[in-house]
């Protein structure tokens, strides 16, 4: 075999074992498996914390345009109509509602997104480095959302069968749904609410997580910065 030709097969051959062994690339020099994935551990930990602190308290989500609960799809358009026949007060009680029920739901997240963190995998936390800017997220919504919604529905129903319009919600929104104005999913209150508070939820963790992977220097972690400021 030439030389050229050694060189090559040798060039490959480094190149496929980076992508194999991603732990492995010079750039991770002098960081251990283990710290590495401790790090990726302490984004998911500080993501996780940062959304909730955030959304579980007054006004988390009613005092967050990017979060705030409103009614869905084609709902929406008559709210001015319910104003103008004498229901404003009813139809702003229903959407406070609607938010304090998600700001009262989101602190039972905390247990699960834990478990999430705890129970992550080296080879998670492989995926978790290699991917786009919201692999965390992506992670996070992929273990926990299916058994947040559980967790969160009967939060959210108590919250909000107390309100005058929730019925009436219930009956217009059933017809909206029927007519393809809104989703069939969307066409019962709590479960409209609790789809809302996590889409809240997971919207903010990818937030923190954008803040760290944009500049890890300034999250003040030795170990966050060594991970993600490769």
């Amino acid at each position: 075999m030439s030389l050229n030709r050694r060189q090559a097969v040798l060039g490959s051959g480094l190149w496929a074992g980076a992508l194999l062994a991603p732990w492995a690339l010079p750039a991770w020099a002098g960081l251990s498996e283990g710290d590495a994935v401790s790090g990726i551990r302490a984004a998911l930990e500080r993501g996780a914390n940062s959304a909730i602190a955030n959304l579980g308290r007054k006004d988390g989500f009613q005092g967050n345009p990017a979060v705030r609960i409103d009614l869905p799809g084609q709902l929406k358009d008559g709210v001015q109509l319910l104003k103008m026949m004498g229901q404003g007060q009813q139809v702003d009680d229903l959407l406070v509602a609607m938010n304090r029920a998600a700001e009262a739901a989101v602190p039972a997240a905390k247990p699960l997104l834990s478990s999430a963190i705890r129970s992550m995998s080296v080879e998670d936390g492989k995926r978790i480095l290699q991917g786009g800017d919201d692999a965390i997220t992506q992670y996070f919504a992929g273990k926990t959302r299916e058994p947040l919604a559980r967790q969160f529905l009967p939060i959210v129903t108590q919250a909000t069968q107390k309100v005058a319009l929730s019925d009436k919600y219930n009956a217009v929104a059933g017809k909206a749904a029927g007519l393809g104005l809104i989703k069939s999913e969307d066409a019962d209150l709590p479960h409209y609410v609790t789809g809302r508070a996590l889409d809240g939820l997971f919207h903010m963790i990818a937030d923190e997580e954008r803040r760290i992977r944009q500049d890890p220097v300034g999250t003040g972690s030795a170990l966050l910065k060594q991970v993600f400021g490769v």
